[in-house]
């Protein structure tokens, strides 16, 4: 019985949703979904259809991307609705999420909690000399125009930063709540800290990565692991004694096709 982790599938392209298709069973596992399945609901009942006949136990936090509102034709829920209609979603497949109580793992290394986040960003992840109002302008002198900035509705709040931040107080409440025996494993699409948002290639979208609200709370509410995507870089780092699990599969290009999806699912629990 193992948790296992993994983020960014991005199933809208095609090698993607075959690699999908193709992975094998892990009845007695447990698995993480740390965002950006895709951008529909029907990219989330064919992850959701999939991955919970092939685990013990699917655990999902969205993305940016599935929060993206692509549809002109004004039926498509937008903003909160969206992210409401898609847990309610999620449910109906048996797949716990942000809305649920937080699990307790049992399996190896436990007993442990099991939070999965859904955060957002608020856009101080930036150089102390770049204004938030000055942020977007900032980004495009490099060429980066996010497209959250076209398709992420954040309605009925004002902006993604009143989201994040109604998103963030909510959860904080709930995090206290937790028995201060119990470790924690914290799941968010966007990583829980700053200084885990290194871009070399594009380092200016970091505004869009997170929030500091959160710089302290892998300490605070005792996690023995941190488990985010959305950064494309695979890969774990240690800080102040906290695993930090980067666990994107990412755009075809950024994966080698040929080895299926499987190398690509992380290990959580036990610690190896």
């Amino acid at each position: 019985m193992r948790l296992l982790a993994i983020s960014d599938l991005h199933i809208g392209a095609k090698p993607n949703l075959q690699a999908l298709d193709a992975l094998a069973a892990h009845p007695d596992d447990w698995l993480i979904v740390a965002g950006d399945i895709g951008e529909t609901f029907e990219h989330l009942t064919i992850a959701f259809g999939c991955l919970t006949r092939r685990f013990a136990r699917v655990i999902w936090v969205p993305g940016n991307h599935e929060l993206w509102c692509l549809s002109r034709d004004g039926g498509t829920p937008r903003g909160d609705a969206r992210y409401r209609a898609m847990v309610e979603l999620a449910r109906n497949f048996g797949v716990l999420t942000p809305e649920d109580p937080y699990p307790t793992w049992d399996g190896p290394g436990g007993p442990i909690v099991l939070a999965p986040l859904f955060l957002l960003y608020d856009y101080t992840f930036r150089p102390p000399h770049v204004a938030r109002d000055e942020v977007i302008a900032w980004a495009a002198e490099h060429r980066i125009r996010p497209a959250d900035e076209l398709y992420l509705d954040p309605v009925p709040f004002a902006s993604r930063s009143a989201w994040c931040r109604a998103r963030v107080e909510g959860t904080e409440a709930r995090l206290a709540a937790i028995d201060p025996a119990l470790p924690t494993v914290l799941i968010n699409h966007f990583p829980l800290r700053e200084r885990l948002a290194r871009l070399p290639r594009i380092p200016r979208f970091t505004p869009w990565c997170g929030t500091r609200l959160t710089d302290d709370w892998p300490a605070r509410f005792r996690a023995r692991a941190c488990v985010y995507g959305h950064l494309h870089i695979r890969g774990t780092k240690t800080l102040d004694g906290t695993a930090h699990h980067e666990v994107s599969l990412g755009y075809p290009a950024q994966w080698d096709q040929a080895k299926g999806i499987a190398p690509y699912i992380r290990q959580i629990l036990p610690t190896l």
